[in-house]
């Protein structure tokens, strides 16, 4: 029966670690991956408690904003923002940043003011405007490199973080911009856009759809 015993002993000991074994490699297959997907904000360390604020901040707008106009508004300063229900898409990226108390406006005018010839001149003005020049995207782009914003443009899915901020060239000339949404195209890891293009504030799968030009952070 000592014997037996000694024979036995390894056996049932090599089956254990075999099982510890084996339960750490479904742990890490299966339940690990399907925890993370369940709860990414608090298990991915790339992506910020900023950038979730951001990415809900556009989400919330939805719903709310149902038409696109590009009229020229005069607007109170600061904190001045076109009527919710309309805007462009400058004005995504405007209304999230200031829900996280992010004044463009503000920043970007006092900005201006500062290095008004940093900025382009595409529209033969020869003074800042707080009326408009925030809802150019020119004008954004070249405040979010001035301010240490800005990232490699890649075509990696996991590069776009949940808020980052994306600017495209149209394919009728003209500049994009959105806001990179929690939400992933189905079957892809690739991220919706939070965006108006014409039709009001919706998510869309248009990441890779145009040029990118630029790609910035918070």
């Amino acid at each position: 029966m000592k014997r037996l015993g000694k024979l036995v002993r390894p056996v049932v000991w090599g089956s254990l670690g075999l099982a510890c074994i084996a339960a750490a490699l479904l742990y890490g297959r299966v339940f690990e991956p399907w925890l993370r997907r369940q709860d990414f904000a608090l298990r991915d360390p790339t992506i910020s408690a900023t950038g979730l604020a951001l990415a809900k901040a556009a989400a919330a707008q939805i719903g709310q904003t149902i038409d696109y106009d590009g009229s020229y508004v005069p607007l109170p300063y600061p904190g001045g923002d076109v009527p919710l229900r309309t805007g462009v898409c400058a004005d995504v990226v405007i209304r999230s940043l200031r829900a996280e108390g992010v004044d463009l406006q503000k920043e970007l005018h006092e900005d201006m003011q500062a290095a008004f010839d940093d900025y382009p001149h595409y529209w033969d003005l020869t003074q800042p405007d707080a009326n408009i020049d925030h809802r150019r995207v020119p004008n954004l782009m070249r405040w979010m490199q001035r301010h240490g914003k800005a990232l490699p443009v890649t075509k990696v899915d996991a590069d776009y973080q949940p808020g980052d901020i994306v600017v495209w060239w149209l394919f009728y000339h003209r500049y994009h911009i959105g806001v990179v949404s929690t939400a992933k195209a189905p079957g892809t890891q690739r991220p919706l856009i939070t965006h108006n293009i014409g039709h009001g504030t919706v998510d869309e799968d248009i990441l890779y759809a145009y040029p990118i030009l630029g790609h910035y952070r918070w």
